[in-house]
């Protein structure tokens, strides 16, 4: 019975940590609890929570996607570059050029057997080429009337919230689904528990780890998307920041950097987490480069809460198995 209680005491701390914080910023300052304030902290989540919840399977796994901010400034400028020719479909596209993006990551991790850190780093780098390069190293504005005609349903108010809030709901509703009710979402778990065990019971694992990888940068790119249509502009430095918020949120989530446990609905309690803190500190007259300080101490924390130390030996070397299955 006390362990039973203690491990549901441990799987609620980030929850219990986000109302004790909303608690504290209300009470330093009690505007914090104002509509529209809170409309600005569910709005930045969601846009943080997109960027964060496609790379939740890959760390759910045992991996990680640092090209995640880089996928998301790039689908930004191909939102706005695309807009006057294609109308809503710029968005699918900008979504595919991301998915495209996050499985070359995914590809060269498992095929060339590369650390998932170096994979995706180097992703970074050719994405944000790409993204300098179709834009002319310049912000590429999106006008009002087609923000109006094609933008309106992320941008736009239904019900007196805001549209990007019910769209951030909407993905959340359907990779929580994905997670719990697909043979994807339960083998990415089982893969970050044991590997070798999945690898073992026939399960093509270098797929799920691709598939990961692709979806990381699906919604990374859907992230990119919304933040266009949000600003009004595409920018190939549009998401600069958000690549520590955005492994904080799944880590302060309480999904383990080491794979196994974790879920996308603990990302967006780690996103509503990074959020209050962002918006307290922001109150609180604490400059932008100091926030970044607290969010490194913040991840640091995190990691060394939920970190499974009897697997860093397999995260350090992190080199896929071999596999002989030939079962999906």
């Amino acid at each position: 019975m006390a362990r039973s209680l203690k491990s549901t005491l441990t799987n609620q701390i980030p929850l219990i940590t986000l109302v004790g914080l909303v608690v504290l910023v209300g009470l330093v300052d009690p505007s914090f609890f104002s509509f529209q304030t809170l409309m600005v902290l569910t709005s930045y989540t969601m846009t943080l929570f997109l960027m964060a919840a496609g790379a939740t399977f890959v760390i759910l796994m045992g991996g990680i996607d640092l090209s995640v901010q880089a996928v998301a400034s790039m689908t930004s400028v191909v939102v706005a570059v695309l807009l006057p020719e294609l109308g809503i479909l710029a968005i699918p596209v900008a979504v595919a050029a991301g998915g495209l993006a996050g499985l070359t990551g995914g590809l060269s991790h498992t095929l060339l057997r590369i650390p998932s850190f170096i994979s995706t780093l180097a992703v970074s780098g050719v994405v944000t080429t790409i993204a300098f390069l179709l834009s002319g190293a310049r912000s590429i504005n999106i006008s009002g009337a087609m923000r109006d005609d094609y933008l309106f349903w992320m941008v736009g108010e239904t019900l007196g919230v805001r549209n990007e809030i019910w769209v951030g709901l909407a993905v959340l509703a359907l990779l929580v689904f994905v997670q719990l009710r697909t043979p994807f979402g339960r083998f990415a778990r089982a893969i970050g528990a044991g590997e070798r065990a999945v690898i073992a019971s026939g399960v093509r694992v270098n797929r799920v780890k691709a598939l990961a990888f692709l979806l990381s940068g699906a919604t990374a790119g859907f992230s990119g998307s919304l933040m266009a249509a949000r600003l009004g502009s595409g920018s190939p430095t549009l998401a600069n920041e958000f690549l520590l918020p955005a492994i904080a949120a799944i880590i302060v989530g309480g999904t383990a950097l080491t794979g196994g446990v974790g879920g996308v609905w603990r990302t967006f309690i780690g996103a509503l987490i990074i959020a209050v803190v962002r918006i307290g500190m922001t109150f609180l007259g604490v400059s932008v480069f100091a926030q970044q300080i607290v969010f490194g101490v913040v991840l640091v924390a995190a990691v060394a809460a939920t970190i499974d130390r009897s697997k860093i030996q397999i995260v350090k070397s992190e080199r896929p198995e071999p596999q002989n299955s030939t079962s999906p």
